[in-house]
């Protein structure tokens, strides 16, 4: 990969297409993707790709970098005469150049024959294909599919493919399903929602793309390291559901497995039973679990539909509540994983700031003791001095009061009485 600055602008011409890796250079992201990036380059240049490979140090250009809406780094774009695409897949080299090879192809490609159509299908899950001559619908779809090229393939076939003409379709889960302008809306939403298979596996990557189709994802969280019965049959009733009641509850839900919980967990700040259902509404954070175990179809039917009619209580959501437990998590999460990860280096980092501040403390908590003793230092009192004052104090009162008789004979101050003096730094001493 070349490392680029302001001449990629200056000196490219507008059909060059370019993939470029926007970084920082103290990201840790940035440092992990670097050999990876090195064999895309090396890769896209063997195979005589169009698409040149670069970087960009978006600290050293931030202006170009905030031109093209940098955000965080590392960002991939690929910049494709006046536009650019944002990748948003898995860091990873096959992922990265089917992406690259996708988009800096034209946005519909053309299938002259039916045989270069079975061909095709074969290699994709799932792809879009226009059928029939130059109409609207046509070009509506070519501008469709100049937008949403990132995430999948565009075909336009010959009229033998399909009898319908005009008309778009989508091949997936072995069949295909033609595009309503009156049922299904825009053709831009209806080819976002339908882009991926009804069932799939899904990651982290995955439920973030998921998200922006706008749907709820009802996903079955299982653990492939000790499958059991109760797994596979809760994975086969949401293969059910996305199949068999397609009609239903496709356009409102997409169906998948997850194997293990701790990323669910994280994104609900709880603990999701293995295995187990839950449902994902990745706008708000809000998400919903039955009542109670599924068992059959039926009362998995009635969960959603239950989801769909609101009568399903929501937990989560992104209230301010939400949000400062959100913080607080995350704020464990990292210093969990500090200590986890290294246990001296946890204790370095938490410990010498809390030893900080309980000396502190103590010299707040200790600071007016010793102003008192301070104080009787300057007025010439120790405590040793104190005690002998008193007691000289306690003497001279005690032969005072025995040698002061009346003219009878009388002591002015009898044996039993009890006489209270009052000092300066003392509370009232009893003198008998």
């Amino acid at each position: 990969s070349t490392p680029l600055g302001l001449f990629l602008f200056k000196d490219s011409r507008m059909e060059d297409v370019w993939l470029v890796d926007f970084y920082a250079p103290w990201c840790g992201y940035c440092k992990k993707l670097e050999p990876i990036w090195q064999e895309v380059g090396a890769e896209l240049t063997r195979s005589q790709s169009p698409v040149r490979v670069g970087k960009m140090d978006g600290t050293a250009y931030s202006g170009v970098a905030s031109e093209f809406g940098v955000r965080g780094y590392p960002t991939i774009k690929l910049l494709k005469g006046e536009l650019a695409y944002n990748y948003k897949g898995p860091r990873t080299k096959d992922d990265i150049i089917e992406f690259a090879n996708r988009v800096a192809g034209p946005a519909v490609r053309s299938l002259p024959s039916r045989q270069m159509f079975e061909h095709v299908l074969k290699r994709h899950s799932v792809l879009f294909l226009y059928v029939g001559g130059e109409s609207p619908l046509k070009e509506k779809y070519t501008e469709v599919a100049s937008e949403l090229i990132v995430y999948t393939y565009f075909f336009s076939a010959s009229e033998d493919v399909l009898p319908e003409l005009p008309s778009v379709v989508v091949f997936k889960d072995g069949t295909y399903f033609t595009y309503d302008e009156y049922e299904d809306g825009s053709l831009s939403s209806w080819v976002n929602r339908e882009r991926f298979q009804s069932y799939l596996p899904i990651d982290g990557f995955t439920l973030y793309e998921l998200g922006e189709t706008g749907k709820l994802v009802a996903i079955a969280v299982t653990d492939e390291r000790d499958p059991t019965e109760r797994s596979s049959r809760l994975k086969g009733l949401i293969q059910r559901v996305a199949t068999e009641h397609r009609d239903q509850f496709n356009r409102d839900f997409q169906f998948g497995h997850m194997e293990g919980n701790d990323y669910i967990n994280s994104l609900i700040m709880g603990e999701v039973s293995v295995p187990s259902i839950i449902i994902l509404n990745t706008s708000n954070e809000q998400y919903f679990v039955p009542s109670e175990p599924v068992e059959d179809l039926e009362q998995l039917l009635r969960f959603f539909s239950s989801v769909l009619d609101g009568s399903a209580p929501a937990f989560g959501g992104d209230g301010i509540f939400q949000r400062i437990k959100r913080v607080a998590y995350d704020a464990r999460s990292t210093i969990m994983s500090v200590f986890r990860s290294s246990p001296l280096l946890g204790c370095f980092l938490f410990g010498l700031p809390l030893g900080v501040i309980s000396l502190m403390c103590y010299g707040i908590c200790t600071a007016e003791s010793d102003d008192d003793t301070e104080l009787m230092k300057r007025d010439g009192f120790t405590d040793e001095e104190e005690e002998e004052g008193e007691e000289e104090e306690q003497q001279r009162l005690t032969a005072g009061a025995e040698g002061e008789e009346d003219e009878d004979g009388v002591s002015l101050y009898p044996p039993s009485a009890s006489v209270y003096l009052k000092c300066c730094y003392c509370t009232c001493r009893r003198v008998s």
